[in-house]
């Protein structure tokens, strides 16, 4: 047992001093040479400490932040993983290493484009700058990804003594931020020639989508299987269970975890308990409730005053298609950018009062869908936010005459 204690501080020893010297400079090249020949597989728990300790003996969290990427790149496949636990289906860890595949898959089509832009002519440019400002919404996604990181999963390292690396992560989460929205206010200039493009894609957009590979890279080999060791299984079933509040990257889970002493946990507490919602005019529980705004023949999709899609009805027959990787996803992110600007239009004329519907209809598939917005507001007038109905209304443009007696029709 002291021999395997004693490599294991030797590790962490020669670990240190390797990120020390890119600390002062070393070439990553040089340096990834020197830990293969020195340290082979890296258990990913002494990477942990490696990084915690040289916070608490002074060096700088902003430097751990610029040398993160380095030592990063310089371990990448140097990482033991087989001692990692098993993940089971719908366990909070497996659902973020499921968005991490979608957000690859995204990045991937981004670079594919980029490099197609290079020799594409104006009209071509045209039509890949829409499509890039398509997955750079996407992208936007990634942020729910990281706030489930943030608010759920990193209080709980912190709670056992794991402080610097979430603080370093959280740090590359606001880079990564900031690199997409500058990613997505190039994308959206008129006229981008290919030089333009080019130029902006060495600037930022391939650092968003090299920041977001990466970070998948340090999720991966590092931080879930370090959570699972470290976490209890309540811990996490705390996790699953408030995580739709902030709503899923991409992926809607096809699995919901529990552990085996949970009990059932599909039905929230006022449905199992019979909780009565109460209204001035009534009241029902939430299992009525739910029956109801899923029986009405029309979808129905509710934003909040701060312009997050929060709640969508799941009736039968839906017009438009919905899952819950939506949630908490800003609304302009969910329409095409060529009509992102009707979206803020919209919103911007139910705040400030100019108006409080906005109707539209159209042919879609040999039917006739009215589609309209209204602006919510309480008592006093305050804006809480806008309500998209859409229904289709072919079945009623071709009513003729009355029907005053019972027939129902198949």
């Amino acid at each position: 047992m002291s021999e395997l204690i004693n490599n294991s501080e030797k590790r962490k020893a020669q670990l240190k001093e390797l990120i020390l010297k890119l600390h002062q400079g070393g070439h990553q090249e040089d340096v990834r040479k020197e830990l293969m020949n020195s340290l082979s597989q890296i258990p990913y728990g002494e990477v942990v400490e490696v990084e915690q300790e040289l916070i608490s003996e002074g060096l700088p969290e902003e430097e751990v932040l610029k040398l993160c990427d380095a030592h990063s790149a310089v371990l990448q496949g140097n990482i033991d993983l087989s001692g990692s636990k098993a993940i089971p289906a719908g366990h909070p860890v497996d659902v973020f290493k499921r968005e991490n595949e979608e957000l690859l898959k995204v990045t991937g089509q981004a670079r594919k484009l980029i490099a197609e832009a290079a020799h594409a002519n104006q009209s071509e440019i045209e039509s890949i700058i829409l499509k890039l400002r398509a997955l750079f919404n996407g992208l936007m996604d990634a942020d729910k990804h990281y706030q489930r990181k943030e608010y759920l999963l990193f209080p709980y390292l912190e709670s056992k003594g794991i402080t610097g690396p979430p603080k370093v992560m959280w740090g590359k989460h606001d880079e990564i931020r900031e690199l997409i929205k500058g990613s997505l206010e190039v994308l959206q200039q008129a006229g981008i020639s290919s030089e333009e493009l080019q130029a902006s894609a060495e600037i930022v957009l391939n650092q968003a989508l090299f920041g977001i590979d990466d970070m998948t890279v340090k999720e991966e080999q590092i931080l879930f299987p370090m959570s699972m060791d470290k976490l209890t299984e309540a811990e996490w079933f705390e996790i699953s269970k408030q995580s739709l509040e902030i709503g899923y990257c991409l992926y809607d889970p096809q699995t919901s975890w529990k552990p085996e002493w949970a009990g059932e946990t599909g039905i929230n507490e006022a449905q199992k308990s019979g909780s009565q919602i109460q209204l001035p005019s009534g009241s029902f529980s939430a299992a009525e409730l739910m029956a109801i705004l899923n029986t009405l023949p029309i979808d129905m999709t509710f934003v909040d005053k701060d312009d997050k899609v929060k709640y969508f009805s799941q009736g039968a027959e839906r017009i438009f298609q919905r899952n819950r990787a939506i949630l908490n996803r800003d609304v302009r992110h969910c329409h095409p950018p060529a009509s992102a600007h009707i979206v803020d239009k919209i919103i911007d004329d139910f705040k400030t009062g100019r108006e409080s519907r906005a109707p539209f209809w159209i042919n879609m598939g040999g039917k006739m869908i009215h589609i309209e917005y209204f602006a919510l507001r309480g008592e006093n007038g305050e804006y809480l936010g806008t309500l998209e109905v859409s229904h289709n209304v072919t079945p009623y443009r071709e009513l003729q005459g009355e029907q005053r007696i019972l027939s129902y029709s198949k």
